[in-house]
């Protein structure tokens, strides 16, 4: 069976360039988990590439409409997500996967994709494909160690949760889709688990001891989010 990640744009993706040391460490886990038989399919956000490019193009334009602005950042999800697929070599699906609706037929064990509409982000992507291959749950990799109550950056006295449900996490961030939003899940992608009860775990995608954690059974740091 295999796993849908949603990997973090903000992971790959730095201001300063590609996260180099991230990726090599990222690389050796991922080959070891194939070599157990795991199988993956990874969605890759656009990160600081993304905002970049979206906010230069609003300062050159105020008027800038919200869907081009949406554009430049699934663009930014394709070149991230094909670095990633590059990095894989022989283990990769030749292409990146454009339409999360269509199932390809493939023996690799990696198929990787990006953004696909204006409207919602590359975690919405991961909840369609989970659909699509008729897998439950879906591995979120963000920048964070927990979901809190309140946003940890603003607020000192935020609390990690470790399980929650769909209607309590919307209830934290809002069900509303902007450009270059940041939340630990997509709304848009948060209703449609809800809808069609999908699972997400989230975990901080730089603690790869946490991850392999996860992928062997053992007790992991993280949130669960259930139907």
């Amino acid at each position: 069976m295999r796993q849908v990640l949603s990997l973090g744009g903000s992971i790959v993706s730095l201001q300063d360039g590609v996260n180099f040391n991230f990726l090599k460490k990222f690389k050796r886990l991922i080959e070891s988990r194939v070599e157990k038989g795991d199988e993956f399919i990874i969605v890759v956000g656009g990160g600081s590439l993304a905002r970049q490019y979206s906010s230069n193009a609003k300062k050159l334009n105020k008027d800038i409409e919200s869907e081009d602005q949406d554009y430049l950042g699934i663009y930014a999800t394709w070149l991230n997500a094909f670095l990633l697929k590059s990095i894989f070599s022989d283990l990769s699906y030749s292409k990146l996967i454009i339409d999360p609706n269509k199932k390809i037929k493939t023996k690799k064990p990696l198929i990787f994709s990006g953004g696909y509409l204006p409207g919602n982000s590359s975690d919405f992507v991961a909840v369609l494909l989970a659909e699509t291959y008729g897998i439950k749950n879906i591995v979120n990799l963000s920048n964070i160690n927990y979901v809190y109550d309140k946003d940890p950056t603003k607020f000192k006295g935020a609390k990690k949760i470790e399980e929650l449900n769909w209607a309590d996490f919307l209830a934290i961030i809002g069900d509303t889709w902007e450009p270059g939003l940041n939340a630990p899940f997509d709304p848009v992608a948060s209703l449609r688990c809800q809808k069609n009860k999908k699972s997400v775990v989230v975990l901080n995608g730089q603690n790869l001891s946490n991850l392999e954690n996860y992928f062997s059974g053992r007790k992991f740091q993280g949130t669960t989010i259930k139907p």
